[in-house]
């Protein structure tokens, strides 16, 4: 195999790597709508419910139910807060039952649960535990787009690094630097201004709160730094850089959004 296969292969499998932590995380986030499907009176019922909304616009909760015979209602009430549940019924058009939830500000959420019900027996679409939403502001293409993308390619940069540093003669350092300047753009420039439009602050990890998505974004850069300070003395130091590859898929990983910003209503 020539050096240039050997590089194209790496840069694949880098992007396969890339790609499929993207996926992983967006399925597995926390404002992922829920899907799913239960029975119930002997129909399958298929549902998707949102998790994640922009702020001052309602959510609505729809069920496709053609059996008129079956009907429901949605509870709610402000995530952390002191709040009664209040409940709503499933208005019936067609073979739909819908309803709507009010909207909140910014970082607020709501936890809700959906109930069908005919005669004595009822199910829980959204399962034992009440679905969390949460409300963000608007956030512009022009913000949020470069966002992702720099993220993006700091992640495809970082996997092809680390593939270049299991090489026992890899030539990392400008790759490494590469990964360092998209993950300081898309992670601490753009990433704050993200935040700042949908919560209203640029940085609420370390040392001003508990951000976990700030936060391991730090963790990881904190890394790269380490591995590239460790490199220049000992160009041979190759683990190091490797280590950081591996550090970054790991927070990746851990699905975006969790333990975000949201109000306390109870204060």
């Amino acid at each position: 195999m020539t050096a240039t296969s050997k590089h194209a292969l790496l840069w694949i499998l880098a992007f396969l790597i890339t790609a499929a932590s993207a996926v992983y995380q967006r399925l597995t986030g926390p404002t992922h709508p829920l899907r799913g499907s239960v029975a119930f009176q002997g129909q399958q019922i298929d549902f998707k419910f949102l998790r994640s909304q922009t702020v001052e616009i309602d959510v609505p909760v729809v069920v496709t139910v053609p059996d008129t015979g079956i009907n429901g209602y949605v509870e709610y009430r402000r995530y952390k807060s002191y709040d009664d549940w209040s409940r709503k019924p499933l208005l019936r058009e067609g073979d739909k039952l819908q309803a709507v939830l009010p909207h909140q500000p910014a970082a607020g959420k709501l936890m809700y649960r959906v109930m069908l019900q005919k005669g004595a027996e009822q199910v829980a679409l959204t399962g034992e535990a009440p679905l969390v939403l949460r409300y963000k502001g608007a956030v512009p293409l022009a913000v949020l787009l470069p966002h992702v993308l720099l993220m993006f390619l700091a992640m495809l940069y970082a996997n092809r690094t680390a593939l270049e540093a299991l090489r026992r003669d890899g030539d990392y350092q400008r790759l490494m630097r590469w990964t360092i300047g998209l993950f300081l753009l898309g992670g601490f420039i753009f990433g704050p201004l993200v935040q700042k439009y949908a919560f209203g602050e640029l940085w609420t990890g370390i040392p001003f709160g508990y951000d976990l998505t700030d936060n391991k974004t730090l963790i990881a850069m904190l890394g790269w730094l380490g591995a590239y300070f460790a490199s220049r003395r000992n160009p041979a130091a190759r683990w190091w850089v490797v280590a950081a590859g591996v550090l970054m898929l790991a927070v990746y990983l851990i699905p975006h959004s969790v333990l975000g910003s949201e109000i306390d209503y109870r204060k």
